[in-house]
Order: structure tokens, then C-alpha cells, then sequence
């Protein structure tokens, strides 16, 4: 598609306004403005514009893309004249921009709302997943969600009010972004960095998510590959899961992580699982077909887990101590697995509850030799090659000053033994302390945490991001 001067002056426009809009549908706008325009000569565009209050529509069936008005547009649109432009600007040009912003208002008044026009979701399977989950919501977590707070609507960003101009005396377009040269219809043409790569939305889901390290590393990664990227913190209770799947999917998310406790929920929305997510039957990495809008379901702390571990710490036929049996301990558990463990140890508070597990994980590698042991119960570890702490024990607001392995118990462990605990906040936690202070080698849950993201924009991009940027990131936020 060649990029004309008017056609890109429009886009500039539009942007610079908030509108949503790619240059293929800007083109045909404008074709059939003009093709209008010879059929109706003399006819002038309409200059009134009715107010709506937080008005918010999902893409129809022919735009890919969503808007967002509110009040102030209305009172942009009445207030747009040859002020905000140069003395050059003639009044064709004027009445083109408020005939284009009455033909969006119309667009959008005759859109459906999204939650009753998205057919791709099973709204029966949403509806019985719901009320299962509400019926036993209250009992199971903490802290309680205040109502008021989640029945509110989704906030969207609204349009800025004040609209500037890119248009100079002689019609010039004044670009302060990179341009990048592009192949357009076989002509090369310097297109700007927002046209030529428009921004793509992740985010995170999960609650309560407080302080999350998500969005630096994240945004560091994105910028280190060049990407135009965003990445939020979309705090999810899980008895708003079907809500916020729709709302992901409705406002072209190109992806999403998962933490706790959605993990496992998530599953019942997903339309594929790679297949390390199936061995650990947890999710934390998702990604949203732009067309068919489909999610695939991945698990990337196996991933995480395994390249965080020192490259000369050999675990072949070695036997491992694992503190906890939860998601975490299945995403250690497989990639031990998967690099020749001779043994796991599963150490819990709870052994009757774990057996299920044990078996489980017996069919799934056979090779590798499954126990289980009552975790207070700990009083010899001398032939544990590598400990791995998975419980929340030692976490920054859980119990930060306490240790899953008394002194005296992990004193017992062989001199060139490796305890890792997987929480990164804070840094060193009271059992990495104790482990160094025996000259034990470490490793904590910040390395794993960026190999995990690391792993999830790979996903995402078909890129790889820079591993030291991340961590940079991470560690000035923490």
C-alpha cells in the first residue's frame, strides 16, 4: 500500500487523538469519504456531537481494533478549529477530521457490547466453572475481597482532551520518532516506529499480586529486543477469572502470565497445552491467537528452574531433597527429572495427601526413584546432593525469619551439596543465610524468576531478549 502524505497526515491526526486504527482502514475511510463526497457535493458534515459517559465497545466483525470514548471527546470534537492548526489549513481539511469523528461515533453507537457478542467462549463451561468455584470461594482464601471493588467496570484509558497537531504551513509532516525503512508494495519508504510496529499487550493475572517485580523485567526484556511492548498487573480474584479472560481477549492481548492461585483454574480455558505444561499440570505462560483468539497454555518455570542451576553442578544419578509438593515442586521436579535425577525426596507436612502425587509422578518418569517424608520430621540429609526449598517458608511477609530446614538438620548435608530455594523476595533468605554460612553453594529464586520471563517472551516473540537487562531490573526493584 503506497503511503501518501494526506493519508499519513490523517494517521498522525488520529493518533495523536487516541484512536485506535491501522493505515489499511484509514485508506479505505478515506476513499470512501471522497467517493461520498463527489455523490453528495455541497452536503457539509455535521458539527454536533451527543456526550456519552465512559462509553466502551469491543471491535466489531470488520475492525480488529478497539476505541474508547468518554465524555471529553465530545468536547474535543466541538472545540477543534483553524486554532489548533497553522494559518494554512484550510477548511476541507477541518471538515474531513469532524466528518471522520462523526463517522466513528456512529460506528461505535451501533456496536454490540462485547459481552454478548463474543461467541467463542463457551459461556455454559463459564457459567458452571463460576458458580463450582463461588460455592467454596469464601472458605478457601485470603484475605476477603471487598465487593465494591470488583463490581466496578473495567477502567479504560480515555482520550485525552487536548489534541496537537503534526501539520505545519506547507502541509509537511514533522516527525520526533525513529523512522524505519520499509518496504511498501515494493517501494522502500521511511515509515515511523509506531506505524511500522505497532505496541503489543501482555500482562500478568493472579491475586493478591501486591508489589510485583513483572512489569520491570518484563519492560526491560521487551526494550532490549527493540519491541514496542506493554506489559500490566491485571490483579484477578479468582472468582472473576471468566470475566477477565473475556476482557484479555476482547482488547488484543497478545499474551499473559498466570501466578498463584490461577495456575491451575486457567486450564479450563485453554483451547491447547504444550506438553511440559501437561507433565506439570500448572500454567504460568499464555498465549492469544490474534485471529482465532485461542489460548495455548505453557509452563516456563521448569525452564526457569533448570537454567538457573549452576552449569558445573553435574545431576545426573545425584539424589534431591524437595521441601513442598506444590506447583513449584512440580516444576522442579520435572526438570530434575529431566536431567537424569537418580532420586527424589519429597518432604511435606502432610505425607497421606502426597501419595497421590508420588504415584503420579512414578508413571510419569520411571526412571527416577520417588520417597516421601514428613518434613518436620527432618533430622539427616547427609545424602541429599541438592536441596531445593518450594514452600513459601522465608518469603518477604510469610514467615521471613523462619527456615523449612533447621540449622542443625541442614548442617548435615555433604560438603559440595546445593541448597536452592526458588523465592526471590527477599534475596537471601534466612535458609540461603544458613547454607552460606557453612559454605554451602546457592542459588535464589531471582535467577529462576528471570529465566522463567525470559522463557514466556521467547514464546510470545519468537525472540530472545537479553538475560543481564532483566536481571539488571529486577534487582534495582527489589
Amino acid at each position: 500500500m503506497a503511503v501518501s502524505k494526506e493519508l499519513l497526515t490523517r494517521y498522525k491526526e488520529m493518533k495523536a487523538k487516541g484512536i485506535q486504527i491501522t493505515l489499511t482502514e484509514l485508506k479505505a475511510q478515506m476513499e470512501a469519504e471522497n467517493k461520498n463526497s463527489e455523490n453528495n457535493s455541497g452536503s457539509n458534515p455535521s458539527n454536533s456531537y451527543e456526550s456519552h459517559d465512559n462509553l466502551n465497545t469491543a471491535s466489531n466483525s470488520t475492525n480488529s481494533e478497539s476505541y474508547n470514548i468518554n465524555e471529553n471527546q465530545s468536547n474535543s470534537a466541538q472545540t477543534i478549529s483553524a486554532d489548533n492548526y497553522s494559518a494554512n489549513v484550510n477548511t476541507t481539511t477541518i471538515n474531513n477530521i469532524k466528518n471522520e469523528q462523526n463517522e466513528i461515533h456512529n460506528n461505535i453507537s451501533q456496536s454490540s457490547n462485547w459481552t454478548t457478542t463474543y461467541s467463542s467462549l463457551n459461556e455454559q463451561t463459564y457459567s458452571n466453572y463460576s458458580n463450582s468455584f463461588n460455592a467454596n470461594y469464601s472458605k478457601t482464601m485470603q484475605p476477603t475481597l471487598n465487593p465494591e471493588t470488583y463490581s466496578k467496570p473495567i477502567q479504560q484509558t480515555h482520550i485525552p482532551s487536548n489534541i496537537n497537531s503534526s501539520i505545519t504551513s506547507n502541509n509537511n509532516i514533522q516527525v520526533s520518532e525513529p523512522l524505519k525503512q520499509q518496504s511498501v508494495n515494493g517501494e522502500n519508504q521511511l515509515i515511523p516506529d509506531s506505524i511500522a510496529a505497532p505496541t503489543r499487550k501482555f500482562a500478568l493475572i493472579g491475586y493478591p499480586l501486591g508489589h510485583s517485580l513483572s512489569t520491570y523485567i518484563h519492560d526491560a526484556g521487551f526494550k532490549s529486543m527493540g519491541l514496542k511492548a506493554s506489559y500490566e498487573i491485571l490483579e484477578t480474584p479468582p472468582d472473576t477469572l471468566v470475566d477477565r479472560i473475556k476482557y484479555l481477549k476482547n482488547h488484543n492481548y497478545h499474551g499473559f502470565n498466570v501466578t498463584i492461585p490461577l495456575k491451575l483454574p486457567i486450564t479450563m480455558f485453554l483451547d491447547e497445552v504444550d506438553s511440559s505444561a501437561d507433565i506439570v499440570n500448572a500454567i504460568n505462560t499464555v498465549t492469544i491467537n490474534p485471529d482465532t483468539k485461542e489460548l495455548k497454555g505453557y509452563n516456563t518455570d521448569v525452564t526457569g528452574f533448570n537454567n538457573a542451576i549452576p552449569e558445573d553442578f553435574t545431576l545426573c544419578g545425584k539424589i534431591a531433597g524437595i521441601l513442598g509438593t506444590g506447583g513449584a515442586a512440580r516444576a522442579a521436579i520435572t526438570a530434575l527429572a529431566q536431567n537424569q535425577i537418580k532420586e527424589i525426596k519429597l518432604f511435606t507436612r502432610n505425607v497421606p495427601n502426597s501419595l497421590e502425587l508420588v504415584n503420579y509422578l512414578r508413571k510419569t518418569f520411571p526412571n527416577v526413584e520417588f520417597n516421601t517424608y514428613q518434613i518436620e520430621r527432618i533430622r539427616n540429609l547427609s545424602d541429599i546432593n541438592i536441596l531445593v526449598n518450594t514452600t513459601p517458608i522465608g518469603m518477604l511477609g510469610r514467615a521471613a525469619d523462619m527456615t523449612p530446614v533447621e540449622e542443625n538438620e541442614l548442617r548435615t548435608l555433604p560438603p559440595d551439596a546445593l541448597v536452592y530455594d526458588v523465592i526471590y523476595n527477599p534475596k537471601k533468605t534466612l535458609l540461603l543465610k544458613l547454607a552460606q554460612k557453612y559454605n554451602y553453594r546457592t542459588v535464589n529464586g531471582v535467577d529462576m524468576f528471570i529465566h522463567q520471563a525470559l522463557a514466556a517472551e521467547q514464546i510470545w516473540t519468537g525472540r530472545t531478549p537479553d538475560f543481564k537487562d532483566m536481571k539488571i531490573a529486577a534487582l534495582e526493584n527489589l
